[in-house]
């Protein structure tokens, strides 16, 4: 699980007036990237919430990493909750596991992207790395092209919890995180000529351990 996620209070020696140390998290380093995660934050305070159409008619739409199918790796705003058939799934599909995604997110699974985070929250309690940098979790994404425009819905990934991470015990009795992607698997996790499969699963695992043992509690 995770309740919530954003960016925040990181190390506020790079990002563009945000606070926000974003070069482990290409292209969030550029100039009009990084200015469409900066007005995300001014609006929306920098907290990512399950996306539904609120009272005022707003709707808090997340930034989302990806690569098009021409190689172009983009910066858009998703609902965080993955769509089936143009709308959001009825079922609950703002988390999915890392051991489900060739069983119930197969399709999904093929469009692949990184949500730029510096905490996320879980178990009462928000996680960061040591000095507050951030990093990208992993999520799969619905894409859907609508008059000509592409409209983004994701579920972020998780992964079995390692680490002081593990001492958070969900409801159904185990442990779950963000899957966070070290900064040398972004590229293959975005590529969309890479198919989603056993292979990758077993490496996302693999390489995501030592930086989800490096997540602690504040």
């Amino acid at each position: 699980m995770c309740a919530s996620y954003g960016l925040g209070g990181g190390r506020r020696d790079d990002g563009p007036g945000t606070g926000v140390k974003f070069a482990p998290v290409a292209p969030l380093d550029e100039p009009v990237p990084a200015g469409v995660v900066a007005a995300w934050m001014r609006e929306w305070g920098g907290k990512a919430s399950t996306s539904r159409v609120r009272k005022d008619g707003r709707t808090n739409l997340n930034p989302v990493i990806w690569q098009d199918a021409g190689g172009m790796r983009r910066v858009d705003l998703g609902w965080w909750w993955l769509h089936v058939g143009g709308a959001p799934a009825r079922f609950t599909a703002f988390n999915s596991r890392d051991d489900a995604l060739l069983v119930k997110w197969r399709e999904p699974f093929q469009h692949r992207a990184i949500l730029p985070a510096d905490w996320y929250s879980e178990g009462g309690k928000v996680w960061r790395l040591p000095g507050g940098e951030s990093f990208g979790m992993a999520a799969i994404l619905s894409p859907r092209i609508v008059g000509g425009a592409t409209t983004i819905s994701y579920s972020l990934v998780t992964r079995a919890g390692i680490g002081e991470a593990a001492s958070v015990v969900t409801s159904r009795g185990d442990s779950r995180m963000p899957l966070v992607l070290p900064a040398g698997l972004h590229d293959e996790w975005l590529d969309p000529a890479r198919p989603g499969d056993a292979a990758l699963v077993a490496k996302v695992q693999a390489r995501s351990e030592e930086i989800s043992r490096a997540l602690t509690a504040r």
